[in-house]
């Protein structure tokens, strides 16, 4: 079902109205103050309030109705929603508490709301959230207060999707007391016991009133389709997602879980499919409204920023924060340099950033900082402009509309940094922005925000890297491998299974007896590495259960002996040949609970939480998201031939990831799986240890 009902009702009927300054009277109050449509408030005990005729129950309520706002005690909630069923809406929105966010009893009482939704067909939006809020059509399906209108609405075109009630309460009165920032629609989604953040994102992409999306979610349950509606969306999205945790990934076996906590998991699909993280409230709304007054960037532009500014401490440190962004200060050409050159003293040199006090107190603001913007205007070099602003009246009292202009004329973005008086910076706030112009109180804001937007629009036209990879299926060649196996297996069964999937292993021979080991080690040839593989042991190396360098037979022989012994004697030794390793990399999958199967790729061997340098992506991979994966590490320089090494085959490396994700895709009962290291030799990856749990 559409969630048109939702956004656009004919009629909406508020179930739990009332004369009483609650929740029930504020919804009301906020439908008369901008809704175009039937209004029916539902209550027994009124016949009237506020001069709308009220209706003893919703079955009473006439044509057309397309949506009921309930309000009432939580175990009331279930009859209303018979009713409405009965009536024949459709969709309800429940915006009372007392349900699944309270205990068990309130979730077997949300259990029995949704059984009656299902039952007659009704979508369910909430319970136990604010409602929604579009301010561009003046509709306000909320409880929140009436007051808060009192100021008017601001439309906009950024729209939000809030799992936080007060939150979205917050973000509403904050955005329309400063009026800084326009919303198109601001949607609390509470428990979500039907409409979920994927119903809404979908809505919101094809929402011509919605240029960007921002989200603030705790939970995304059903994390494969929101990771599919964000890869396709060609409209931004801001996420900031809350809830993260160390705990879980604390109880888990492997290295590749382990690394999953604190978000990374969120954060790594997120990059995958485009999307922003913030990483506060704050910083969410304001590249979102970037998003929202920028014309979209070529991606081409290779962000070569001119900063017009008066002074000279806040033009070193927005260098400084252009630089720490990833984009450039703009070399200026000879011709800009000439022409602000005719309003400079003559002892002062033209440079980038541009300090144009002296020449204010020359010439006057109004001369000097349209010269310096025609110039920087005309200037091949300069793709963006940094603008700083400062609302005191005094020298400074220029034409900000005019200078906006100019560069929306030549095609150049162009971000303001404001400081000042409060209600003058205020007044120029507003309109700055509403000139077309995003304006922010921080520099190094205004400068993320830059950078945001202008790497949004090239990550979204990299070029692919033409390589169609597709593994062939893997579940025939690994079923004997794997039936009947349960929990960890050692390290030789979790590499027959990466070697049937066409994973490069290390060559390597299992013994039972100091006879068979010293034979696998002259077949094998010298050097070797022989490890212990005990029952339900992972971690070998921080068991001394790793010997490395083994050169000859009678060495072979004692080592046999002292990995038995630290055994007790339980297990067997894996003889190996030793590998000439450049660099080591951790790669893996992990079962996530939202998202699926996910692969990981990381730096370190044993050192790989210490470096903390691992990202994930969901599978399935392609070449292009598996490169794309590689090249989402910080340490991008040990990849490239670190200190002579010969530089990593990202190409070999990319196709083990694919490899990692088709085979955790086809094989349901792999939870972990850690290759750890995956050494690279010559430039190229090979497995010489790993694990799979299942």
């Amino acid at each position: 079902m559409s969630l048109e009902a939702f956004f656009t009702p004919r009629g909406v009927a508020v179930i739990g109205a009332t004369n009483k300054p609650k929740g029930g009277l504020a919804i009301v109050v906020n439908l008369i103050k901008g809704f175009k449509g039937g209004i029916y408030p539902i209550n027994p005990g009124y016949d009237s309030i506020l001069d709308l005729k009220c209706y003893p129950s919703v079955k009473d309520v006439p044509d057309p109705v397309d949506l009921a706002i309930l309000f009432v005690p939580a175990k009331a909630v279930p009859k209303m929603v018979e009713e409405c069923g009965e009536r024949g809406i459709r969709a309800v929105m429940i915006q009372s508490a007392g349900f699944s966010e309270t205990g068990p009893e309130g979730k077997a009482l949300q259990d029995e709301v949704d059984a009656v939704a299902q039952r007659h067909g009704i979508r369910v939006w909430g319970p136990n959230c604010l409602g929604m809020v579009d301010s561009v059509n003046h509709n306000v399906f909320s409880f929140a207060a009436p007051s808060m209108w009192d100021v008017g609405h601001i439309p906009g075109n950024v729209s939000l999707i809030v799992q936080s009630g007060m939150l979205a309460g917050g973000f509403l009165i904050d955005n329309m007391s400063h009026g800084t920032m326009g919303m198109s629609k601001v949607c609390s989604i509470g428990n979500k016991s039907d409409v979920d953040e994927c119903d809404l994102l979908e809505y919101l992409i094809s929402d011509p009133d919605t240029q960007a999306i921002g989200m603030y979610l705790e939970a995304i349950p059903r994390g494969r389709r929101f990771a599919e509606l964000c890869r396709q969306s060609p409209k931004p999205i801001v996420v900031l997602k809350g809830g993260t945790s160390t705990a879980g990934a604390k109880a888990a076996a492997s290295h590749t879980a382990s690394m999953s906590g604190d978000g990374a998991i969120v954060s790594g699909v997120l990059a995958q499919c485009g999307v922003v993280e913030a990483r506060d409230f704050k910083q969410m709304l304001d590249i979102c409204r970037a998003f929202g007054i920028t014309p979209e960037m070529p991606p081409e532009m290779r962000g070569r920023t001119a900063i017009l500014t008066y002074s000279g401490g806040a033009g070193i440190m927005a260098a400084d924060f252009v630089e720490n962004f990833g984009l450039e200060v703009a070399e200026l050409s000879q011709e800009s340099k000439d022409a602000m050159a005719q309003v400079y003293p003559d002892w002062m040199p033209v440079a980038n950033p541009v300090d144009l006090w002296p020449s204010v107190e020359k010439n006057g603001a109004v001369k000097t900082f349209t010269t310096a913007m025609n110039a920087v205007c005309k200037d091949p070099g300069v793709d963006m402009i940094f603008l700083h602003l400062h609302a005191s009246g005094g020298l400074l009292v220029m034409d900000i509309g005019e200078l906006i202009d100019m560069a929306k004329e030549a095609g150049k973005p162009i971000f303001c940094w404001l400081i000042g008086q409060m209600e003058p910076a205020r007044d120029m706030h507003i309109l700055a922005q509403k000139l077309g112009a995003p304006t922010y109180r921080e520099l190094s804001r205004a400068v993320e925000s830059m950078s945001t937007v202008l790497g949004w629009y090239k990550s979204r036209a990299a070029a692919p890297c033409g390589v169609d990879f597709r593994p062939e299926p893997v579940k025939a060649r690994c079923r004997a491998l794997l039936d009947g196996r349960r929990g960890a297996l050692d390290e030789h069964a979790s590499k027959q299974i990466l070697a049937a999937t066409g994973i490069p292993v290390v060559q390597e021979i299992l013994a039972a007896g100091q006879d068979q080991a010293v034979t696998a080690a002259e077949k094998l040839g010298y050097p070797v590495v022989m490890k212990g593989l005990a029952p339900g042991m992972i971690h070998k190396t921080e068991q001394g259960l790793v010997r490395l360098n083994i050169r000859a037979k009678q060495e072979a022989a004692r080592t046999f002996e002292d990995l038995m012994s630290a055994m007790d004697g339980q297990g067997k030794v894996l003889v190996q040949q030793q590998a000439v390793i450049d660099m080591e990399i951790i790669a893996g999958l992990v079962k996530d609970p939202q998202f699926g199967p996910c692969v990981m790729c990381g730096l370190g061997g044993v050192y790989a939480e210490v470096l903390n340098d691992a990202v994930f992506a969901m599978a399935p991979l392609d070449m292009d998201a598996a490169l794309a994966l590689i090249g989402r590490l910080k340490n991008q320089r040990m990849l490239d031939g670190f200190r002579g090494a010969a530089p990593v085959d990202r190409m070999a490396l990319a196709e083990i990831l694919v490899r990692l994700g088709a085979l955790g895709m086809e094989l349901d009962n792999v939870r972990e799986l850690d290759i750890n290291p995956l050494v690279i030799s010559e430039g190229k990856p090979l497995a010489v240890d790993a694990s799979i749990i299942l």
